[in-house]
């Protein structure tokens, strides 16, 4: 038996199976692919990144703090009845985490949604929306491709690695306002690049980390610059 929700660009689907005679079900979400790149600007020597609210994060640092701290006495009217929050600091603070629990480092990404666009492309339309840089796609180097949530989606995201230049700047970036995206572009240091990637005060993904060691094996040699391992 399959149950199947869609909500957006997602299905929401139970699946019922046998494995190895012993029957299972499991939820599972279908989506889109996705491309993620993985930018260094040779002109200052950093990486670029983009930082974002999450809300799935958000809320999985709500539930910890619930077990950390005693709840509060009463909830708001909104609150109790499953309201939304307010984030921006004008809903209850003692009941809720600062919005900044929810924001996450990660690689410039998008969904692989146009058929009729390459991947290369696709990635270098996220480029320009996310983080202001126009690079052709024929400057994208694929680096590899991979699962992403095996255990809920098991999309594929194929990673890229793309350099850019100040010259290549046009825009400050943050996505596109027309679709919700509120976007920080950020710049981390290449001296500073392994040191951000094992701290784990930064909340950050495993593509960030993952793109930051394949630099340091592939990309450090060729510029004979150190990446402070």
């Amino acid at each position: 038996m399959v149950c199947v929700v869609f909500i957006h660009a997602c299905l929401f689907c139970v699946i019922s199976f046998l494995q190895n005679g012993t029957k299972k079900s499991w939820d599972f979400m279908q989506t889109h692919d996705s491309v993620s790149v993985l930018i260094f600007n040779t002109s200052s020597h950093c990486f670029v990144l983009v930082k974002q609210f999450r809300p799935a994060v958000y809320m999985c640092e709500w539930e910890r703090s619930k077990k950390q701290k005693p709840q509060p006495a009463e909830k708001t009217e909104e609150e109790a009845s499953g309201g939304p929050v307010d984030l921006g600091g004008g809903g209850s603070s003692s009941q809720w985490p600062p919005a900044t629990a929810g924001l996450t480092y990660e690689l410039c990404a998008g969904l692989v949604d146009k058929p009729d666009l390459s991947l290369e492309e696709i990635a270098r339309q996220e480029v320009l929306e996310e983080c202001g840089y126009d690079v052709p796609a024929s400057k994208l180097k694929r680096i590899t491709s991979y699962r992403s949530g095996v255990g809920v989606t098991g999309a594929k995201q194929t990673m890229f690695y793309a350099e850019v230049s100040d010259d290549n700047c046009v825009s400050a970036g943050g996505g596109e306002p027309r679709e919700g995206e509120l976007i920080e572009v950020v710049k981390v240091p290449l001296h500073e690049a392994m040191t951000f990637a094992y701290d784990e005060r930064i909340p950050k993904t495993m593509g960030v980390i993952f793109s930051f060691i394949w630099f340091h094996n592939n990309m450090s040699p060729k510029y004979k610059i150190s990446t402070n391992v």
